[in-house]
């Protein structure tokens, strides 16, 4: 009896307290919502695009930390998603060709991040169904170049998070992959065209549905930003905002140029838990970011350990790691173009190196040919002799087998310096060769192999499915 009163009075309050901190513990972890845009560049309001309207991604930057130089190891999206999405390089597990049919099984100690945060206690969730007031739906995509066991997402239904916290939601949005529909804001007279395009009508038309369908795209994020307050969620959740590689334009998907691989990155922390140093309000980072590293960071910011195969980089919270000084990128055969580059960039230079050279840029492409409007503008101005020297090197019958580019005095990527006799520029040729050769033995670039797909039909690109968008 004396035992009895002594556990009442004494052990069982120590007991409930624990249990309470236990329970506590559990609750103040962050719920992390990862809104996704297909085939998107920085072209937001708040790193400067002209023409174009988006008042909500704009709020969250002010809001949370908005990244200047975040890039995709791929520039298209099967082998993008399979990168960021394990948080290995896809030329490493296997995954590098756009859509292959001999899809490989993850090696063993690699699965997909929702596994993970479902082994760190997370609820993971692939978003399509959401609340009928809003009047969208999201895309649920994954498009993995590769297979596995287990189950990647527990549900797709929105109403599902608030009472399974904490959760890891993914929520996917093709606005911005053609074809391009968005309601008419941009003025095509207005917006700014890269000088390897021809100034053109139809090039300018095309770059302002491009931009509308940016509009598009945040008007769907705003609601999604509402929702998540209105269902008392905004204080606890971690928002993340990134695309899946870049624009869906001729030199940038598909391709290992700046507009290929760089794409926009905001990350707003919840107002009711302390923020790691990286995270201030308005902040903008200028640190490199490779996609494969937000795997290993939200397992951190969850209070996961990294998995020892993992080769991304945690660059948030206390156990951050070193910042990257180079970022890598790889594209290999797309759809039924066999083509294999391979590029890596430091603070100045962008080196390129084409294993197939005889693979010219605007090789034939069914899915090019037939959703790019400016792929076909370029050979009717080319073959007319109405093209200027930068534009005409997208037309030529061959690729050069190296590209070096000083992003400081030539940001659009319009020069080569592989022949130059600079010493600052043959230096930096030489080092990022050196870097480059260095990675891919380091990786185990699978695309040093054969293709496991050659001589079978390709996998074309499928139509997009439009959900609740008008026409233009």
């Amino acid at each position: 009896m004396k035992f009895t009163r002594l556990f009442c009075c004494g052990l069982l309050p120590l007991l409930c307290a624990w249990a309470g901190m236990v329970r506590g513990a559990e609750t103040a972890r962050p719920n992390i919502l990862w809104l996704v845009a297909e085939d998107f560049s920085p072209h937001l309001g708040c790193y400067g695009t002209k023409e174009v309207f988006t008042p909500h991604l704009d709020r969250l930057a002010r809001e949370g930390v908005r990244y200047t130089r975040a890039y995709t190891t791929a520039p298209v999206c099967s082998a993008s998603r399979s990168a960021f999405m394990t948080g290995m390089y896809q030329t490493t597990i296997g995954a590098h060709h756009h859509r292959t049919r001999n899809k490989p099984p993850l090696p063993d100690g690699v699965r997909t991040l929702p596994q993970w945060m479902q082994s760190a206690g997370y609820f993971t969730a692939n978003v399509a169904k959401l609340p009928d007031g809003l009047g969208f739906k999201g895309t649920g995509k994954t498009d993995w170049n590769f297979t596995f066991e287990g189950k990647a997402f527990q549900s797709s239904d929105w109403s599902e998070l608030k009472t399974n916290q904490p959760f890891w939601a993914q929520m996917n949005f093709n606005e911005t992959h053609r074809a391009f529909r968005a309601p008419a804001h941009a003025d095509p007279a207005k917006v700014e065209i890269p000088p390897y395009y021809p100034d053109h009508p139809v090039t300018r038309q095309d770059w302002a549905e491009y931009l509308d369908a940016a509009t598009a795209l945040d008007v769907k994020v705003g609601k999604i930003l509402e929702q998540l307050a209105k269902d008392g969620l905004a204080d606890n959740t971690i928002v993340i905002f990134s695309g899946d590689h870049g624009e869906a334009q001729v030199r940038g998907k598909q391709f290992c140029y700046e507009e290929g691989l760089r794409v926009p990155l905001i990350i707003r922390w919840p107002k009711s838990m302390p923020a790691p140093k990286q995270i201030q309000p308005g902040l903008v980072d200028a640190r490199f970011i490779e996609a494969i590293d937000f795997a290993p960071t939200m397992l951190a910011l969850a209070g996961a350990p990294k998995p020892a195969k993992m080769q991304g980089r945690i660059f948030l919270g206390d156990r951050a790691e070193a910042p990257r000084t180079m970022v890598f990128g790889a594209r290999d055969r797309c759809d039924e173009t066999a083509m294999r580059l391979r590029t890596v960039r430091d603070d100045r230079y962008r080196y390129i190196r084409c294993f197939t050279p005889e693979v010219p840029l605007l090789a034939p492409n069914a899915y090019k040919e037939r959703q790019y409007p400016v792929w076909n503008l370029l050979k009717e101005l080319h073959a007319e002799g109405k093209l200027t020297p930068a534009q005409a090197f997208l037309c030529e019958p061959r690729m050069p087998e190296e590209q070096l580019y000083d992003l400081q005095t030539d940001p659009w990527e319009i020069h080569n310096l592989a022949g130059s006799k600079k010493p600052e520029d043959q230096a930096a040729l030489k080092r990022l060769r050196a870097a480059l050769e260095k990675w891919i033995v380091d990786t185990d670039d699978k695309g040093r192999l054969p293709d496991p797909d050659a001589g079978l039909p390709a996998v074309t690109t499928p139509p997009t499915r439009r959900a609740n968008q008008p026409p233009r």
